[in-house]
């Protein structure tokens, strides 16, 4: 599988006085499994980079960290407005991308059977009860992670009833999504929807009896030494452990783009399997005519 990697600059115009000017040092190194380097020694121009931060650095931004990975070591890491090293960032939707690899976790240690699989297979006590719809017994674990489950549920319209800050205000969020009428034919559409993932989340914990929180923990968390996560929400509400999202530092997040870029491997122990880094990572559908996989 051949992975490229691209970095986009956008640069903020502002006047530099003599007391920001920006220094380059090379990443601090810790016994964390991720060697460090420079970007002299990596043969990588710093001209930009320098251009970057001089610009940032006394400009008021929302970019909170930048780190650089090339050829196996960190060789660029800094911090702003107020992040630093060991600060847990609010990962938002990027909390999908690791329930995905939970997903390929569970399946590897058979708690799930395959992603074609029905999920009311493994949501035991959670059945539609409004908008009841015989198609709805044909939704799979793939349709939740591919976000083409049919129902309405669409975040980026805000017409659609399973648009997530309405479905925040409700009291089951669950229930509520499954009770969504259905709009399309279960794989035929993509629309972005977060409670689906929600769902998966759901799934992972009935299927394997762990919370998803636990799981994470014992089955990649640990493996990769992260130890400095947390999981939460912005809802006002009670949310249930699937329903919240991520935490995690900007470090840690490397360790889990690194565990991607090796096929699924740490420290030569196979976290999650090859086949599903593979397959997790190849384009499966289109949203808004953008490729996504799982």
């Amino acid at each position: 599988m051949k992975i490229l990697s691209s970095i986009a600059f956008f640069f903020i115009s502002c006047s530099i006085s003599a007391q920001h000017v920006y220094q380059y040092k090379q990443p601090v190194q810790f016994n964390d499994g991720i060697e460090t380097s420079t970007l002299n020694d990596k043969k990588i121009d710093s001209t930009r980079f320098y251009q970057l931060f001089n610009q940032l650095i006394p400009s008021k931004h929302k970019i909170h960290s930048v780190l650089l990975f090339k050829d196996n070591a960190l060789v660029l890491e800094e911090y702003f407005e107020g992040y630093k090293i060991d600060k847990p960032h609010d990962l938002r939707s990027v909390s999908k991308s690791i329930r995905s690899l939970l997903l390929g976790i569970a399946i590897d240690k058979g708690y799930i059977e395959s992603i074609d699989d029905p999920i009311n297979k493994y949501l035991k006590h959670l059945t539609p009860k409004k908008n009841l719809d015989q198609r709805k017994e044909e939704i799979t674990i793939r349709h939740l992670i591919t976000m083409s489950t049919g129902l309405d549920c669409n975040d980026w319209d805000k017409h659609s009833k399973g648009q997530e800050d309405k479905v925040y205000k409700k009291k089951d969020w669950l229930q509520y999504t499954l009770d969504l009428p259905l709009i399309h034919e279960p794989g035929t559409v993509s629309n972005y929807c977060s409670m689906g993932v929600v769902l998966l989340a759901e799934v992972i914990e009935q299927a394997s009896g762990i919370p998803i929180d636990e799981f994470a923990e014992n089955y990649l968390f640990k493996p990769l030494g992260i130890e400095n996560v947390n999981w939460g929400h912005t809802s006002e509400k009670a949310v249930i452990s699937s329903g919240k999202r991520l935490f995690m530092s900007s470090r840690d997040m490397l360790k889990i783009g690194m565990l991607i870029l090796n096929n699924g491997t740490w420290n030569n122990s196979q976290v999650v399997s090859s086949q599903w880094i593979m397959q997790a990572t190849t384009p499966k559908t289109k949203i808004t005519n953008i490729d996504y996989g799982f």
